[in-house]
């Protein structure tokens, strides 16, 4: 079983609304709301998760 090393992003705001990402998984992203740790987990392949964040990072 692995151990998921969770870090809360950079924009997470002060009120609790956060969103963590472990990516010390082999050929795994995963991500969770740090509100419900414990609750729904989303798993994503390297080049899944990539091509998320570089369509975030085109947003105006």
């Amino acid at each position: 079983m692995c151990h998921f090393e969770f870090v809360k992003s950079s924009y997470s705001s002060g009120n609790g609304e956060c969103v963590e990402v472990a990516r010390n998984i082999p050929r795994a992203v995963a991500v969770r709301d740090s509100k419900r740790p414990d609750e729904h987990l989303l798993v994503f392949t390297p080049a899944a998760w990539g091509s998320f964040i570089t369509d975030l990072r085109r947003q105006p």
